[in-house]
């Protein structure tokens, strides 16, 4: 059986040039990068080199980006980091209902220190307005994190927009920009943006390593005590290899952002135009253009969640319900629920396809036609 794998927003695999280039480095380099002799100097040859590229892909400065084990860990030292160093400056942060689990149980954590956390609402599309961002702001607010594109429906928010407001308010801006970094072009000068966090996994670089860009007016205690490393702010040996290899993901997902970011909103209209030749009853979540270019989240009324997922993989597709870190979770979509409310039928009947390294325009319809069949077969 040909497999079709169409969840690459859980997870993307490694590119062939990533495998070389880390297994190249293993044979060659193993110095501790704070070592001063040769060896541990080739070492930080290459963490130097990286850190630039990272800085680079963003309009950022080398010194502004902090190492992380990936995007949880980044999403965390923005929020703990932020509101234990500015505590003095007041204890609210906002957010909004539709983010990354990584945020949303890192507020209700300081939610148990004491912090006061605003939730904001979307409307049908996911989107959080700057009218609501504006009209939550208090002169005790420290921080606002809205995620840049989302993980399960692909909405965007205004970024942008948000970031041009908070100018002239002491809160610190962050966005987790997991999904969009490497498909949207990022820059944190024009978006106004002082914290940005990014995982390595979901660009087709090795898991366990990301990054936090923090400008140089961000001031944030570090969660992990020990060694110096990260300029004082994240402390342990850093992860050359995967760091090594991450930069290679970066380089390429840099290189080819805008081919692969058309090539991917193809897909998305591939499969609609399947689903409408095949006349099977769905309805879009979200946007099909205003998104970013590779989610793709589809209700199909009177089918069951469980049900298509399982029928998928026996036909040779791996696709999801939404958040890969909610595995297993008999809860429905968060963000479905802030979407459409908890009655919304949406919520049982509603799958993720996203697109990557690997996938071609034939298996793009190819899986949809599957799809298409296998929702016929279930609303029989």
């Amino acid at each position: 059986m040909d497999r079709i794998y169409v969840d690459h927003a859980a997870t993307s695999p490694m590119h062939p040039a990533v495998i070389d280039k880390m297994t190249t480095f293993m044979h060659e380099y193993f110095g501790n990068p704070s070592s001063i002799h040769h060896f541990g100097r080739e070492s930080r040859r290459f963490l130097d080199e990286a850190r630039q590229t990272m800085a680079s892909s963003i309009g950022a400065r080398a010194n502004d980006i902090i190492f992380t084990s990936g995007g949880t860990e980044a999403d965390n030292m923005a929020l703990i980091g932020v509101a234990l160093a500015n505590r003095h400056k007041g204890n609210h942060i906002i957010t909004t209902q539709v983010e990354h689990h990584a945020i949303l149980h890192t507020c209700q954590y300081l939610e148990q220190q004491g912090f006061d956390v605003t939730y904001l609402p979307v409307n049908d599309k996911g989107e959080v307005t700057v009218k609501d961002v504006k009209n939550a702001l208090t002169d005790q607010t420290i921080i606002v994190s809205v995620m840049y594109g989302n993980n399960e429906v692909g909405t965007i928010q205004p970024i942008k927009e948000i970031g041009e407001l908070l100018k002239e308010h002491q809160a610190y801006f962050h966005t987790d920009a997991v999904q969009a970094y490497g498909l949207i072009p990022l820059n944190v000068q024009e978006l106004d943006v002082d914290l940005l966090s990014v995982s390595s996994h979901k660009i087709n670089g090795p898991k366990g390593i990301g990054f936090l860009y923090a400008s140089p007016s961000v001031t944030l205690s570090p969660l992990l005590f020990g060694g110096e490393q990260e300029r004082k702010r994240r402390a342990g040996t850093e992860n050359v290899t995967n760091i090594v290899g991450f930069e290679e993901a970066v380089k390429i997902s840099q290189h080819t952002l805008q081919k692969r970011a058309d090539e991917y909103k193809a897909y998305k209209q591939v499969m609609v135009n399947v689903f409408e030749e095949e006349g099977i009853s769905f309805s879009m979540n979200g946007y099909l253009d205003q998104s970013l270019p590779h989610v793709l989240n589809v209700s199909f009324p009177g089918t069951n969640v469980e049900s298509m997922l399982v029928n998928l993989d026996l036909a040779g597709i791996a696709a999801s319900s939404g958040s890969a870190c909610t595995a297993g979770s008999i809860d429905p979509s968060h963000v479905l629920v802030a979407m459409f409310g908890k009655g919304s039928d949406r919520l049982a009947s509603s799958i993720r396809f996203s697109f990557g390294l690997g996938n071609t325009a034939e298996q793009i319809e190819k899986a949809a036609r599957e799809t298409a069949k296998i929702v016929k077969r279930l609303t029989k």
